[in-house]
């Protein structure tokens, strides 16, 4: 083939059209302090390190193909059956699967704001999206979710980037004026919200999506995991690369899902964290969202009382300048004036603070 040979005619269009998910920055030095992708700052149990050093003379062979022992340990935590679970590569492997399955070249709905990686997934199964906005008050907008003709209906609870949860009264009550299928996202749920899975066996069009990277610590191992009737799994399990989850991820996900006390104490340190820094941000008259997550989505305010995009975008520029990394989404009217502030260690956050203090002197001096 000759080396002029150019690629861009043989794309599927669908695919050409897509904007590819972008990550929070990770910086490949140790200085920084790190705020901007919502990882747990303390390391996973003692028991995950040893479940894998187990498995190091086995990569030789396969893994279990459909991670039978972890879908068992899940479904015992939730009180289902293994055939209402499905593990996945992180829980955007399984956000990919429920959208191949369920959406192809329909369409898919989502609230706006919420996960970046829904126009991406949808987008590749050559689907239309459906963007539904809230306004500043993070009311949950059942009527208009439930009118929309979207065959799956993306809902992120905890919702990010505000870390607002919406209870399971709410859920329900979407759950029956539905005609398609809610997936609620649940990844950040154990730092205070409060989880869709009991409604599973109440209603055949839900599925809860949730993670190992957040509350576990496990992000660098890709573990996510899908709880839904026993229809929607049989048919997701369809779509499942045969190896979609390596051997140390299901190892690790399993030592991890058994460390109950350890996962607790976890989670109740983030949470003590946050609200400390919450009470820290309402000391500066910065409006704050209630989180139930490991984040807080506030807008900063200058020395002047004045807020607005500039404001945060200046913030932003001035943290990253000192080497504290948060983030900063522009591309909404509500967003655009407020900073996502992942919840780190006691240290972290008190430099988090002290960069605040240095831009609000920077401020008054210009």
């Amino acid at each position: 083939m000759s080396n002029d040979f150019d690629p861009e005619p043989l794309i599927v269009s669908w695919v050409d059209k897509i904007s590819p998910y972008i990550p929070g920055e990770q910086p490949q030095t140790k200085d920084w302090v790190k705020l901007n992708t919502n990882e747990n700052p303390y390391p996973s149990s003692p028991k995950v390190k040893k479940a894998i050093q187990e498995q190091l003379g086995k990569l030789r062979l396969y893994p279990e193909p459909q991670s039978k022992s972890l879908r068992q340990a899940i479904a015992e935590k939730f009180h289902l059956s293994t055939s209402e679970v499905i593990i996945g590569n992180g829980s955007d492997n399984i956000l990919d699967m429920i959208t191949r399955s369920f959406v192809g070249l329909g369409q898919a709905g989502h609230t706006v704001p919420s996960y970046s990686l829904y126009p991406v997934v949808v987008g590749l199964s050559g689907g239309d999206l459906i963007n539904i906005p809230f306004d500043k008050s993070m009311d949950l907008p059942i009527e208009a979710i439930a009118k929309t003709p979207a065959s799956i209906f993306f809902l992120t609870n905890p919702n990010a980037p505000t870390g607002v949860g919406f209870s399971i009264e709410h859920i329900e009550e979407l759950l029956k004026k539905m005609q398609g299928i809610l997936v609620v996202d649940e990844a950040y749920i154990d730092f205070g919200g409060i989880s869709s899975a009991a409604l599973i066996p109440k209603y055949k069009n839900l599925i809860v999506v949730q993670t190992f990277s957040k509350a576990y610590s496990l992000a660098g191992l890709r573990v996510g995991y899908a709880l839904s009737h026993s229809s929607i799994i049989k048919v997701l399990d369809r779509v499942r690369d045969a190896y979609n989850v390596d051997r140390l991820a299901q190892v690790g996900a399993l030592a991890a899902i058994k460390d109950i006390s350890y996962w607790e104490k976890n989670c109740q340190r983030i949470i003590e964290t946050r609200l400390k820094v919450e009470a820290k941000l309402e000391g500066l008259d910065w409006f704050t969202y209630k989180s139930v997550s490991n984040f807080l989505f506030t807008q900063p305010k200058n020395n002047k009382g004045v807020t607005g995009s500039r404001v945060a975008k200046s913030l932003y520029e001035f943290l990253k300048s000192k080497r504290i990394l948060v983030r900063y989404f522009d591309a909404y009217a509500l967003t655009c004036s407020f900073l996502r502030v992942s919840i780190g260690t006691d240290n972290q956050m008190k430099n988090f603070f002290e960069g605040i203090e240095l831009w609000h002197n920077q401020e008054q001096q210009n």
